[in-house]
């Protein structure tokens, strides 16, 4: 059996963070987000978006993928896709500073982030490091990854 190329893993992850995004709970927004992880045993986990009345408890499909993935027995994150529509003007829809620091919890630097949006039928994606996203990530120097 032919081991999955780069391009072979982004297309997987993509294409569940996509399946995962149709279960988005987004009545205030309407912005449906959808994102998939590959963990270190090779376990793709998927999490949408879940909006609630009181804004401050709504959960992004980035956080909810991770933390299915650790609710697993998972402890090292390898790869992340979201997938979400196009906001105006946007360029690309990157994870909010509270998903990128959870990431940082699970994630090394080095791993890649695809971030996928949706215009029309097309899925244009960009990829970036963790460290990219997040260059000064907080870490306790007491934890060990």
């Amino acid at each position: 059996m032919k081991k999955p190329t780069k391009k072979d893993l982004q297309n997987t992850l993509l294409n569940a963070a996509q399946a995962a995004r149709e279960n988005s709970y987004s009545p205030y927004s309407h912005f449906k987000v959808g994102a998939a992880v590959l963990a270190r045993s090779g376990r793709v986990y998927t999490g949408t978006n879940i909006e609630n009345a009181s804004f401050g408890l709504t959960v992004c499909a980035e956080r909810n993928a991770v933390f299915a993935a650790v609710g697993a027995g998972e402890k090292e994150i390898l790869a992340l896709a979201l997938v979400s529509g196009k906001l105006p003007g946007a360029k690309v829809n990157s994870p909010c500073g509270a998903c990128r620091q959870v990431l940082a919890e699970f994630m090394k630097p080095n791993a890649p982030v695809y971030m996928g949006m949706l215009e029309g039928t097309k899925r244009v994606v960009v990829t970036k490091t963790l460290k990219d996203l997040l260059p000064l990530a907080f870490q306790l120097t007491t934890h060990k990854k």
